[in-house]
């Protein structure tokens, strides 16, 4: 695919769509974001600007809060926290025709997740991401692919990215009929500068990540703990553990290894110190918390395949509380 003919919109133009954006700009493709407000008449009027120790750069692309006005696309990035999608998805229906390809960069598990998964809940969706089919009944799950995200970035104002830890994106097809297109916003990435590995067991990939965030990110919500402590605590140690392995009977029925243990895992998060997990820093920022796509799918798949979830339901019920008390 000619980059020069490609056109893009990032929908969600923070710390990872910016990024995306401006690495796919730099790569020669036609551009859009969709934002609003500030961010809106920032990147308007000074581009994207990608800041990191080293230099500054920037990108321009068009900038439109209005999916209408851009038209059909070849590529539509959803790069919003995940819990927002229901609510615009199907605002989104312009930007999408019959060859559009969507690409899913965010955290948990996306709204095609279960589409052509053979198994116990082949034909079913996730009502914690998908509530009333409502996000794929505009973005089909027959044309989405995924894109996981091992990097760390921030915003620091609106329209400027900061980059943190690694610039790692792992892209794939969930079906072979996509594979083509996968691969071809893989080398588009990479050309824009991002380490990119092209995998043809995407789900597996969004599975495996999830699984180490799933227990962090709501206990430090809860807690206001950093990393280090959460696993210096022997109680707290454990309730980790006990979630992992609640997830993992899930994963496992739906044939999802994670090719590793959950103490294993673990030992990996202990190397990363003592980091703040993206939902603490949403929290202690008022922004709304990403509970249904990296906890809620638990206990739903869970109550799905009559596994036992009841270490997850009582952390996902204590979460919810948390945040409704608090206001996000």
């Amino acid at each position: 695919m000619n980059a020069q003919q490609t056109r893009t919109t990032v929908v969600g133009a923070g710390a990872i769509g910016g990024l995306i954006a401006a690495a796919l700009a730099h790569a020669g493709h036609a551009v859009s974001v969709l934002a609003r407000g500030k961010t809106l008449d920032a990147i308007r009027a000074d581009g994207i600007r990608i800041v990191d120790q080293e230099r500054e750069d920037v990108a321009r692309v068009a900038a439109e809060d209005d999916p209408a006005a851009l038209g059909v696309q070849d590529f539509v990035v959803i790069a919003l926290k995940a819990q927002a999608l229901p609510a615009i998805a199907a605002t989104l229906k312009p930007l999408i025709g019959p060859e559009t390809v969507v690409v899913a960069a965010m955290n948990g598990l996306p709204w095609w997740f279960l589409n052509g998964l053979a198994g116990p809940l082949a034909g079913h969706g996730i009502e914690a991401v998908d509530p009333a089919g409502v996000v794929s009944a505009a973005l089909p799950p027959a044309q989405s692919i995924g894109c996981v995200v091992h990097l760390s970035s921030s915003t620091d104002a609106p329209g400027v990215i900061r980059r943190g830890r690694g610039n790692h994106l792992i892209v794939g097809a969930p079906l072979s009929s996509l594979a083509a297109q996968a691969d071809a916003f893989a080398a588009a990435l990479q050309e824009g500068g991002f380490e990119v590995t092209v995998s043809d067991q995407i789900r597996t990939e969004i599975w495996v990540k999830l699984w180490g965030n799933m227990n962090m990110n709501p206990l430090s919500a809860l807690t206001g703990s950093a990393a280090d402590r959460l696993l210096d605590d022997p109680l707290t140690h454990a309730l980790v553990l006990r979630m992992m392995e609640e997830a993992d009977a899930i994963g496992t029925r739906l044939g999802l290894p994670t090719g590793m243990s959950a103490p294993e895992r673990v030992a990996l998060t202990r190397k990363l110190g003592a980091f703040r997990t993206s939902m603490l820093q949403d929290f202690e920022a008022g922004r709304p918390l990403e509970i249904e796509p990296i906890l809620g799918v638990f206990p739903e798949l869970g109550r799905k395949l009559d596994v036992p979830t009841p270490f997850c339901d009582a952390v996902l019920g204590l979460l919810r509380q948390r945040a409704i008390n608090s206001g996000l």
